[in-house]
């Protein structure tokens, strides 16, 4: 059974959902203000909750969506305010959005890692790692000075913070490569920049992952030639 009609009562005719942009892998669309955001592929189920327990963990701390509902594998959240981040880059913006991405992922390594994320952690320095951070998954103020919400934490878990700050500079440098300058305001606001082997190491290490769980996903289907296709693009990369 999937999720229930948001914001209406039984007895109303149902609105048509609207579908969201920038929704790469899942189904994501708005009934009024709230979001409902349907997960597919390989552990759709762990990756709702786990999205759905960081939300619970970081609301009133960070700026993140309210969490309204949870299915086995579909969550309801809030409207949450701004603009997308990649919809600033385009509009001119790259460098003041870099630099709020910064600061606010600087915000994030600081919090402590829910219980539930820390279990198992390989290291005592491990970090909340938000698993998808970058100007693809936040919105700001039209001006593009602060985040008004981080969103998608459904890959958060306790790791190396330069797995966040790979992942950023992979999603700034794949969809626009013409804004790499901006890096310097991101590295900045988060006061370190890791060496160029460990970012390259740790970006390849994870368009690897996404190969592999598109080839448990659809074996045959455009997400593996699409991430073949990163993953051999990324390996050439040089600072």
């Amino acid at each position: 059974m999937g999720p229930p009609a948001a914001g209406r009562p039984d007895d109303v005719a149902a609105a048509e959902p609207e579908l969201m942009a920038h929704g790469y892998t899942h189904l994501t669309s708005r009934l009024g203000d709230v979001v409902t955001k349907q997960y597919r592929g390989p552990e759709a189920a762990a990756r709702c909750a786990r999205e759905a327990t960081v939300l619970a963990a970081v609301g009133g701390v960070l700026p993140v969506p309210p969490v309204i509902a949870a299915g086995p594998a579909w969550l309801q959240t809030g409207l949450a305010p701004g603009v997308h981040g990649q919809d600033l880059i385009a509009a001119g913006l790259a460098g003041p959005v870099l630099a709020a991405c910064g600061r606010m992922l600087r915000r994030i390594h600081q919090l402590p890692v829910p219980p539930e994320l820390s279990r198992g952690a390989s290291s005592p320095g491990a970090v909340l790692v938000h698993g998808d951070y970058g100007p693809n998954n936040v919105l700001l103020d039209a001006r593009a000075s602060d985040v008004t919400a981080v969103l998608d934490w459904e890959w958060a878990h306790a790791g190396d913070p330069v797995e966040d700050l790979a992942w950023c500079e992979f999603i700034l440098r794949l969809h626009h490569p013409g804004e790499v300058w901006a890096l310097d305001a991101f590295y900045d606001l988060y006061r370190a920049r890791p060496a160029w082997p460990d970012l390259h190491h740790a970006i390849v290490d994870r368009c690897r992952s996404m190969l592999e769980l598109c080839q448990r996903w659809e074996p045959v289907g455009i997400g593996v030639a699409s991430w073949t296709e990163r993953l051999a693009t990324v390996k050439t990369w040089t600072q």
